[in-house]
């Protein structure tokens, strides 16, 4: 878990994967650190604070993907709709894809006889 020095602690432990703004806040609220702190002007007391914190109560980076990617296979191994999607690369949240969905169908592929005349 590496984070920025020079920056608030709030802004900070935002760059670990799993926490965010709600997160990241609460954190801080429970450890007692004030918002305009910097990373730098933690003592080492402090930082020990944060990281029990988050050990405790979240789930983070490694483990965090590896739920999320299980929790994927799980839908694709079943065969539901999403499991479906999943395997074929298409937007699985019900998107439209006749336009737009690039993002999950990759660039586009010319047909041939496709232009209008």
């Amino acid at each position: 878990m590496n984070i920025p020095t020079g920056k608030r602690v709030v802004i900070a432990l935002q760059y670990i994967h799993g926490i965010g703004p709600k997160f990241a806040g609460e954190i801080c609220g429970r450890v007692g650190i004030p918002a305009e702190r910097r990373v730098n002007q933690l003592t080492d007391a402090e930082v020990l604070q944060i990281r029990e914190a988050i050990d405790r109560d979240y789930v983070v980076e490694g483990d965090l993907r590896r739920e999320v990617s299980m929790n994927i296979k799980r839908l694709m191994d079943l065969g539901c709709y999403r499991g479906l999607r999943h395997r074929k690369g298409l937007p699985v949240h019900g998107q439209r894809t006749h336009t737009n969905a690039r993002t999950r169908k990759g660039p586009a592929k010319p047909i041939a006889g496709k232009k209008k005349a």
